[in-house]
Order: structure tokens, then sequence, then C-alpha cells
């Protein structure tokens, strides 16, 4: 599953026609390419997409692109992509991760060794339903979504309003949902977005922990990645998009 419904209006004019997930970053090769390149490469070929911003962008270039990956294509439209956030996004694709799914953002550029990583925790009993991504490496700033792990190594705090100093590292924008956990998953995006739609989904991993539900962790290592919110970023993004392929 790849979220691509988002604006990128910091990246204009490069987003004024296209989401950021169909920003070239190697050639014409785009950060939805790499994205789908990865969880080909790992198994996962029936993907779902969640497009909004500029979504007849994603939906002309469809067919190519499962060409291209061998991969087959369910597009989820959210209609309001460009007024809400994307708690919103995630919920609305609650059917399609009923049965588990293998969640990654349309705005990073990483290499497939981070799903190899969530997959590998699946096999792992000790840990949850739901298994987030952490960047324990990386030098954190106020805008990164952080994460403070408890003692027993699962989330306790997920939030980019907190001290890095507190933190145990980044969430890097990849998850693994199990089938059992998605349902609570659902409930929890819900009261979350109607709570305030402005609301990030990993608000929604919040309120899922809050509610009793667990969600485990696992560190990626040292992984050169990117979160592509503006033109340094997108800069970066093509300097490591060779090495993610």
């Amino acid at each position: 599953m790849v979220l691509a419904a988002g604006a990128g209006r910091r990246l204009r004019p490069d987003t004024d026609a296209l989401p950021k997930a169909l920003l070239p970053v190697d050639g014409e090769v785009t950060i939805l390419d790499i994205a789908l390149h990865n969880l080909a490469a790992v198994g996962l070929r029936d993907i779902v997409v969640v497009v909004g911003y500029a979504a007849d962008a994603v939906r002309d270039r469809a067919a190519a692109l499962e060409r291209e990956h061998g991969v087959r294509l369910t597009l989820v439209d959210n209609d309001r992509a460009e007024e809400w956030n994307n708690a919103y996004s995630l919920w609305l694709a609650r059917d399609h991760f009923a049965a588990g799914a293998l969640l990654v953002n349309g705005d990073t550029v990483h290499p497939v060794s981070v799903e190899k990583t969530l997959l590998a925790a699946a096999g792992n009993r000790s840990q949850a339903g739901i298994v987030i991504a952490v960047d324990d490496v990386k030098r954190l700033a106020d805008e990164e979504m952080k994460v403070i792990a408890g003692p027993d190594g699962r989330l306790s705090r997920i939030t980019k309003l907190m001290d890095p100093a507190l933190a145990h590292g980044e969430y890097m924008g990849a998850t693994l949902i199990g089938a059992q956990a998605a349902a609570p998953l659902a409930a929890a995006l819900e009261a979350t977005w109607r709570r305030d739609p402005s609301l990030y989904y990993e608000d929604g991993y919040q309120e899922f922990a809050d509610r009793g539900g667990v969600i485990g962790i696992a560190p990626i290592g040292e992984v050169d990645w990117v979160e592509v919110d503006n033109h340094g970023d997108l800069r970066r993004a093509r300097q490591i998009a060779a090495l993610c392929r």
C-alpha cells in the first residue's frame, strides 16, 4: 500500500501538476517507481495506491506502472486530499488493509532493506500486530516524526511535537499492519480524523496505542533514505535514488 494523495505545496512549481510521488528522482524514475519496485522485490504485487491531489496523473500512468513493475494496482480516491491530512487517507483504505498490508509513504526514497526488515519482524512472535520502521541512527530535529519506545521496546509515543533529545528515533514512513490489528487501527484512525481532520495517520497510531493496541518498533539500521518535503529533500533524493534500485 502506498499513500500518494498529498499536494506537496513546498515543492512547487514541480508539483503544480504532479503529486509528490510522481516527481522524478533518477532520470525518468519517480518516487512512486521506487516504492513499487521495493514492494515487488519482496513479493508484494497487489498494491493499493491512495491518490488525491493530481490523481489523474497517477491514473494515466497506472497501466505503464503495472507493466514496468509487474504489479496490479488498485487506486483509492481521496477527494479531500487538499483539505484534510493523511489520517483520513489511510482510513479510506481500511477495506484494503483489513487482511494485512505493508504500507509505505509515497514521498520517501529508501532501499528495499526497509521492507525486508519489516517482513522479518512479522516472523517474530513477540512483535505486535503493527510494526513500524524506525531510524534510530539519524540525528533528529523538530520536523521529524519522533518515536519513544517503552521499557518493553514497543511504541509509547509518536509525534512531531517532542523534544528530539527524548526520542528513540524517527518513524520513517513504513509500517507492517497485521490482519488482527486492522479493525482496531481503522477505528482509531476514524476517531482521529473525526476529532481533527488535519491530523496525521501517526496520530491514529497514537490513538491505537492509547486504546491498548501494541505497536512494535523495527530499527532499520544505518540506511540512506529521505522524506521528500521540500526542494532540498528532492535534491537529496536524487543523490540516493540510484542506490535504492
